[in-house]
């Protein structure tokens, strides 16, 4: 199945700056919407040793053309040495929805 659209998925130790990140790429129009999750409890081994932190969990939502140049906004932003940015297809789900998220990212913007 081909994807409609994908979701970006990030984490920040920053509410603030995830909302920030979040903002500026809904008026980039690289993300159609971003919802933000948190805090979250994260554990990760990091440079040999066991990590929980507390963290915010960032999902945009974009066309999968656009995905590439949102993780490069996010990078371009991201606080992290080593951000976790996944990229996830959507390859359903409501039309209506898709069809609004789709149309409210824009390649020429």
């Amino acid at each position: 199945m081909e994807a409609l659209l994908v979701q970006v998925a990030t984490t920040f130790d920053d509410e603030a700056a995830a909302l920030e990140v979040a903002d500026g790429a809904v008026r980039a129009r690289l993300a159609a919407c971003a919802q933000l999750e948190g805090p979250i409890t994260s554990v990760y081994r990091w440079k040999g040793e066991v990590q929980r932190e507390r963290e915010w969990r960032l999902v945009l939502k974009t066309r999968p053309e656009l995905a590439e140049a949102l993780v490069l906004h996010l990078r371009a932003l991201h606080t992290y040495d080593v951000p976790e940015i996944v990229v996830t297809p959507i390859v359903g789900g409501n039309a209506e929805y898709l069809a609004w998220a789709a149309g409210e990212v824009d390649t020429t913007a």
